[in-house]
C-alpha cells in the first residue's frame, strides 16, 4: 500500500509539473495557442492570464493531494494511480483552453495584427540536406532490451505457474495470473516496441515541417536545425530510460525483486530523469530553438514580416491542427514544448486513426487481445 501512495503522490506531483511548465515552454508569439505578433507578447491580458492560469494548476494539484486522503481512506490507494490523474489532466486541460479563450478574444477585440504585413518562411534544405539521425544513441536502449530479454530467457524455466498481476508500474502481488509465454514477456515485447517505433518517430521528425519565424527566416532556420538535432537525441536517450523502467518493472515480474517504496522509487526514476531533461533542454533551447542565442550578422535580419495568423486551422487550443490545404501530415504542436501533431486535413491522418479505431473495436471483442495474461 505505502508504495502505491508514494506512485500516486508522483504522479501528481509530475501532472501538476508538466502543465505548469507548458505556458513558458512555449514560444512567446504563441501564447496559450494564439499566434500574435512579436510586438504583443507581452500584452497585459497575456501577462494576466499566464497569472490565473499558474494559481489554476496550482490550485488543482493541492486539491488532488488533498482528495487522495479519503479516496485512500474509502477505496484504497489504486484510485491515486488512474482516477486523480485523469480528472487533474483534464482540469488542467480546462484552464489551459480558459487561457487561450481568453487570449484569443482580447487578440480579437485589439485587432492586434492591424497594420502588420503577414507572411510565411520555408527551409528546403531540410529536405535535401535533413537532419542526420544520430542511430548511435540508440544503443544505450538496445543493449537494456538485450541484457532483459537474457535475463528472462534464463529465468523462465524457474517461474512459477503463476505471475504477479503487472499495474501500471508495479505488480499487484495480491493478485496473480497465468505464467504464459506473452505474460512473462511482456516488458519485453514493450521494449522491442519502443526500440523500434521511436527511433522512426524520430526519423519522421527531421523530415517533418519546420516552423520558422518570417521575420527572421535564416536565423530561425539554424536554430530550428538545432533544436531538432537535440531533440532527435532525446528521444534515442528516453527510449533507453523507458527501457530500463521496463526492465525494473519485469524483475518484479519474475520475482527477482520484491516490490517495495525503494523498488517503486527506481522504477520511475528513468522517465524521471529523462522528463527533467527535456523539461531543462526545452528551458534552455525553447520551442523550435527560439531561446537559442543569434550569430553575428543575425541581430539585424528582419524581413519587415510577421508571421501568418493562422488560428482558424488550430482547435482546442492549439492542440489540434486541420488544413486541407497543407500538405504537412506533421506539424509542431502550439502547445508545450517538442510536441507534434498529424494534420486532420490530410487524408492519410484519417486512415491511421481508422486503423486504430479498428484494432481498439477488435480488442474491445476479444478478437485482438491486447493485454497479456
Amino acid at each position: 500500500m505505502t508504495t502505491l501512495v508514494a506512485a500516486g503522490l508522483l504522479i501528481i506531483a509530475l501532472v501538476t509539473t508538466a502543465a505548469w511548465a507548458m505556458p513558458a515552454l512555449a514560444r512567446p508569439s504563441l501564447p496559450f495557442g494564439v499566434r500574435v505578433p512579436p510586438h504583443r507578447t507581452t500584452d497585459q491580458a497575456i501577462i494576466e492570464q499566464r497569472r490565473i492560469y499558474t494559481r489554476r494548476v496550482l490550485g488543482l494539484g493541492a486539491l488532488g493531494l488533498l482528495a487522495s486522503v479519503p479516496l485512500i481512506l474509502i477505496r484504497g490507494p489504486e484510485p491515486m494511480l488512474i482516477l486523480i490523474p485523469a480528472v487533474l489532466v483534464v482540469a488542467d486541460a480546462v484552464a489551459y483552453y480558459l487561457a487561450h479563450r481568453e487570449v484569443r478574444a482580447a487578440k480579437s477585440r485589439g485587432n492586434w495584427y492591424a497594420g502588420s504585413r503577414q507572411g510565411t518562411t520555408a527551409d528546403t534544405t531540410l529536405r535535401t540536406d535533413p537532419v542526420r539521425v544520430p542511430w548511435a544513441w540508440l544503443a544505450p536502449a538496445v543493449l537494456v532490451l538485450i541484457a532483459t530479454a537474457a535475463v528472462g530467457i534464463t529465468r523462465y524455466g524457474e517461474l512459477p505457474a503463476t505471475l504477479p498481476a503487472q499495474r501500471g508500474m508495479g505488480v499487484d502481488t495480491a493478485h496473480r495470473m497465468s505464467t504464459t509465454w506473452p505474460a512473462a514477456f511482456a516488458p519485453v515485447l514493450v521494449q522491442a516496441a519502443l526500440t523500434l517505433l521511436m527511433p522512426l518517430l524520430a526519423a519522421g521528425l527531421t523530415r517533418a515541417r519546420p516552423e520558422l519565424d518570417a521575420a527572421r527566416p535564416a536565423g530561425s532556420a539554424r536554430r530550428y536545425r538545432a533544436y531538432l538535432t537535440g531533440v532527435v537525441r532525446l528521444i534515442m536517450s528516453t527510449t533507453a530510460c523507458a527501457n530500463l523502467t521496463a526492465l525494473v518493472i519485469a524483475l518484479q515480474l519474475w520475482e527477482i525483486l520484491p516490490p517495495s517504496v525503494i523498488v517503486t522509487v527506481v522504477t520511475y526514476l528513468p522517465l524521471g530523469l529523462a522528463l527533467a531533461a527535456w523539461i531543462v533542454f526545452e528551458f534552455r533551447v525553447g520551442q523550435a530553438g527560439h531561446r537559442l542565442p543569434a550569430e553575428p550578422g543575425e541581430e539585424a535580419e528582419d524581413s519587415a514580416l510577421v508571421q501568418r495568423d493562422d488560428d482558424r486551422y488550430w482547435r482546442l487550443g492549439g492542440f489540434v491542427y486541420a488544413n486541407r490545404t497543407d500538405p504537412a501530415l506533421f506539424v509542431h504542436q502550439r502547445a508545450g514544448g517538442a510536441n507534434w501533431t498529424m494534420n486532420l486535413g490530410h487524408p492519410i491522418t484519417w486512415a491511421v486513426l481508422a486503423t486504430l479505431l479498428v484494432i481498439a473495436l477488435l480488442s474491445a471483442t476479444g478478437i485482438v487481445p491486447l493485454t497479456a495474461g
